[in-house]
This record gives structure tokens, C-alpha cells and sequence, in this order.
């Protein structure tokens, strides 16, 4: 069985951030999203590789590598412009060959893996497996509609007008049929090929599809606020650990991470917390559920509930909440103090707030 991760698309909900960077290298828990999804098929026993890539193929390269240090071998695939999931079936033919394989969308998050998911789909006589989740929205998303039995009679791709709230998960298994399926479909409204279309082909010429009901914990990382959510999940279950210097009249409570080269001076930790190896926290309060990366500056300062990117600085202002601040962004003073500051900050940005 090989794997097929996709890493393009344009990540437009997640604007200014994704002018700059591919939606797939944000980090959740001072870890690249897409290194969950490579980590977890490498523990489902896969080691084969194809990754499509887009607009941002070059940082993607440069993030992943050849894929030894996830002990995977990989090879990129490039795709021109975003034209449907199923057209990334489409180009990896070559690649994938007659192989089962799992889609894997490169920015969702699936707590525990895929491990059982791919034994399952080995052990059935199944053409495809889909994962699905119950939304508030489905909207966004891919929706499945289930009969009497729980079958799958119908997939929709983001419909104005859902008829369940099954969304589907962004991870699939499938057998080679599925490559006659995205050659015999055609562009949706949207102009894409949409892998939905490609899988209700195969329910439609009496190919098997299976369903899995996912009751764990799934996110598609595409807005804001689902980034910030998967941080607090993955968060919630680190371990301690401080291997950065701590100084001054610092106090730490609940689980904190601070890395090798972190320095933290008369500042207040609660976590659970995760710090990234150069960074400076002086005089300043990081509250729960905060992953501050490399070689960033917080100096009396508070942030709670945030990301911050790369080589950012904060610096002189009270209480930030439910952020996202990009690299080597900076927030400082301004005249006037707001009620709250809830910031979205893109990369190499300037944001002057009063403290």
C-alpha cells in the first residue's frame, strides 16, 4: 500500500497567512500539520510516498526533504493549478500504479492515526473506504448521505443544501478502481474534479464503498479557528519538560515545554504550553493552550490561547487571545488600548497596539 498526500491548494480562507506560506507547514504544537498526517502512515506500515504539490511546492520541498527523517521515501508530484482531489488522483497514476492506496489531505488532523482504518480496508473487499464526521456546517465540506442500512446512496460536493451533517473526513482508501472512476468523471460546476463525484461513479457501477464513522477527534485546518482548536487538542496531552533556562522570580504550573535555547526571566508559565528553542519570554504571562516557536521575543507582554509563528515579537502588550501572529511578525503599542485584541497576523507584518 502506498500513500498520496496533498500538499497544494491556494488555503484562501486562511488569507493574509497563506500569502506567504503553505497552509499545510502551519504549525500546531510548534509542529507542521502535514508531519501528523506523514507520521501516521509510516505507523500504518506505509513508507511510499507521493506528495502533490502546488504554488508553494519549493517550501514544501524544502520542509519534507526526501522524507527519511519520517523514515518514508517520497516523491513529489507537481500540480499545475487546484483542480480537484480527484485530479490528484489523476497525475500520481504512474506512482501509485496498481497499489491500494490512502488520500490523505495534507491539512487535516486525525487524533490516533490510520492505523486501524488501513487494516480494516485490508481486511475488507471493499473499492473505496470514506471517513466521515458529523459538523455543525457541512457546508465546507464533502457530505455523504446515508440510506436505512447506513450505505452511502449519495456524495455531495459542498452543497448549498445539505441533506445530512456527515461531512467527509480528509483521509480515504482505495483499491486501483479508482483510477477508472477519475478518468470516466467530468468537471464539476466548480471546474474541478471532485473525488466525490469519483467515488459515487464506483457506488454507481456496483463497486463496494465502505463508511467509517470517525469518533475521535478530526480537524480540517483550513480557518482560524480550526488551527487554534487542534493546537488545544494536541496540547492538552504534552509532557513536561524544560530544557530551556529559567530565571529570575519565573513561576511554571500545569505542563509546559521549553526547549533547548528558550530563555524565560520573571514571566509567568501555565500551561499546558509549548516553547520553541531560542525563544525569549521576559517579564510576561503565556497562558494555556500557546505554541511559541523559534526564535521569537515576548517582553511584557500576555497571550493566551495563541500561535505564534517563527522569529515574531510581542512586545508590550495586554492580553491577546485566539491568535495567530505569522513569522517574524511584530505587535507593539499603540496610542489607543481596545477593549480585546483577537489578531490574525500575516508574515513579515507590523501590528502596533496600545498596551
Amino acid at each position: 500500500m502506498k500513500a498520496l498526500m496533498l500538499a497544494g491548494g491556494r488555503g484562501t480562507r486562511l488569507r493574509p497567512l497563506t500569502h506567504t506560506s503553505a497552509k499545510q507547514l502551519f504549525p500546531v504544537a510548534n509542529k507542521p500539520v502535514i508531519f501528523y498526517g506523514l507520521e501516521a502512515v509510516r505507523e500504518a506500515g506505509i513508507t511510499e510516498v507521493g506528495v502533490i504539490t502546488g504554488e508553494t511546492g519549493a517550501e514544501v520541498r524544502a520542509a519534507l526533504g526526501d522524507g527519511s527523517r519520517f523514515g518514508l521515501r517520497i516523491t513529489y508530484i507537481p500540480q499545475d493549478a487546484p483542480r480537484g482531489l480527484a485530479h490528484c488522483v489523476l497525475i500520481a497514476r504512474e506512482f501509485l500504479g496498481d497499489d491500494d492506496f490512502v488520500m490523505y489531505l495534507g491539512d487535516n488532523f486525525l487524533l490516533g492515526g490510520v492505523q486501524e482504518l488501513v487494516s480494516a480496508f485490508r481486511a475488507g473487499d471493499y473499492e473505496a473506504q470514506i471517513l466521515l464526521a458529523a459538523v455543525d456546517d457541512p457546508r465546507s465540506y464533502g457530505v455523504a448521505t446515508l440510506g436505512r442500512s447506513g450505505e452511502i446512496v449519495g456524495l455531495t460536493e459542498k452543497p448549498a443544501e445539505p441533506e445530512s451533517d456527515l461531512a467527509i473526513v480528509g483521509v480515504y482508501l482505495f483499491s486501483p478502481a479508482i483510477h477508472e472512476a477519475v478518468r470516466a468523471i467530468g468537471p464539476s460546476a466548480r471546474g474541478e474534479l471532485e473525488i466525490t463525484d469519483a467515488v459515487q461513479w464506483l457506488i454507481a457501477h456496483g463497486h463496494r464503498v465502505h463508511s467509517h464513522l470517525v469518533s475521535g477527534y478530526w480537524k480540517d485546518t483550513g480557518r482560524a479557528r480550526d488551527i487554534l482548536e487542534c493546537n488545544r487538542m494536541v496540547l492538552e496531552s504534552v509532557e513536561p519538560r524544560l530544557d530551556g533556562t529559567v530565571a529570575g522570580r519565573t513561576e511554571i504550573i500545569g505542563r509546559v515545554v521549553l526547549e533547548a535555547g528558550a530563555v524565560v526571566e520573571d514571566s509567568v508559565l501555565r500551561g499546558p504550553i509549548v516553547i520553541g528553542t531560542g525563544t525569549k519570554i521576559l517579564r510576561s504571562y503565556v497562558g494555556p493552550f500557546t505554541s511559541i516557536a523559534d526564535n521569537c521575543m515576548l517582553e511584557d507582554a500576555e497571550i493566551e490561547y495563541s500561535i505564534v509563528f517563527d522569529n515574531a515579537s510581542v512586545r508590550g502588550v495586554s492580553r491577546i487571545g485566539e491568535s495567530i501572529i505569522g513569522r517574524d511578525a511584530r505587535v507593539l503599542p499603540a496610542p489607543r488600548t481596545p477593549a480585546a485584541h483577537q489578531l490574525i497576523v500575516g508574515d513579515h507584518s507590523t501590528v502596533r497596539l496600545r498596551a
